[in-house]
């Protein structure tokens, strides 16, 4: 079951509920709401990928905790900022026999879920992939990519091979990875730093590798990460950044973080897991992080402002 339908939880469940709509072992419900989900339920899951279009039909969707049923595999795909009000309404289907796989931005919600949760199994996973709820029961995704990666550090690891399968099977390009928190804070390293850059300079991210100064502090973040993940155990290798930088540069001019979008919207956004999350391990592990703190102190006056 998946909770959030939106570009995240859109490709990857359409992908699976496509594949497994007349399957008598796999089922995949969506738990989403509004005209989305009306749309879904009516239509089905329009799903416009790279490699093509599908309609998927989820066994069932619903936005009511009282029609649910105790499910082996949760793959949590909401926002940062959601995920305890989301998991606290899907509670009804998380038994002791229940995997949570959260696929969300950081590297915070495993632990968040664990302690929301002591008793359940959590795996940790990431993705990449460019897909966006285009209109109501529409998920457009881009750029061709759409990996996900997942694994356990602190679970058993006998289902990771057939949920892999089970994954590979409906078409996804996934992979049980044997050093999962290497993988995600590679990723992390990229997505925290630029966007912390983009939200604070408000621009984007062909406009930040255009300035000197805006490309330092773009560097100036990525060391301070770097540094708080070694300390942590997490080396990086010091080519990931300037691989980093040469993706960035493969991208569109105008592409930009989420995060700076959702400020640019005045709405709820992910700081704390992408931003404050650096500062406050900084500060645990007595690493410093004075260009995390002091934009993360802006950041945080920024988000006030619009919350009055």
């Amino acid at each position: 079951m998946i909770p959030g339908i939106g570009g995240v939880g859109g490709y990857f469940g359409g992908k699976l509920a496509a594949h497994y709509s007349d399957s008598p072992e796999v089922e995949v419900g969506f738990f989403a709401r509004g005209a989305h989900a009306a749309e879904i339920e009516k239509n089905g899951l329009q799903l416009q990928t790279t490699q093509g279009n599908l309609t998927a039909r989820p066994a069932y969707i619903t936005n009511d905790p009282d029609k649910l049923h105790p499910v082996d595999l949760l793959i949590c795909c909401v926002k940062s900022y959601d995920l305890e009000e989301s998991l606290q309404r899907v509670r009804p289907c998380i038994t002791d026999k229940t995997i949570i796989l959260p696929l969300l931005n950081g590297v915070d919600a495993p632990a968040r879920v664990r302690k929301m949760l002591p008793d359940t199994e959590v795996w940790e996973g990431c993705v990449y992939v460019v897909a966006r709820l285009a209109a109501p029961g529409i998920v457009k995704e881009s750029g061709g990519m759409g990996l996900l990666y997942f694994g356990s550090t602190k679970s058993n690891r006998e289902e990771l091979p057939r949920v892999e399968g089970i994954f590979q099977a409906a078409g996804i390009r996934a992979e049980a990875a044997s050093d999962i928190l290497h993988t995600i804070w590679t990723k992390f390293l990229f997505i925290s730093a630029v966007a912390t850059a983009t939200s604070y300079l408000d621009t984007s991210m062909g406009a930040i590798l255009e300035k000197e100064d805006s490309t330092q502090l773009l560097l100036l973040l990525l060391a301070e990460l770097q540094a708080v993940a070694k300390v942590k155990d997490i080396i990086l290798s010091d080519a990931v950044i300037p691989a980093m930088l040469q993706r960035m540069t493969t991208l569109p001019h105008e592409t930009t973080s989420s995060m700076h979008s959702d400020f640019q919207k005045g709405g709820k956004t992910e700081l704390e897991s992408l931003t404050g999350y650096v500062v406050r391990e900084g500060k645990s592990h007595q690493v410093p992080v004075p260009t995390y703190e002091r934009l993360y102190a802006a950041l945080l006056e920024k988000s006030k402002q619009y919350s009055t």
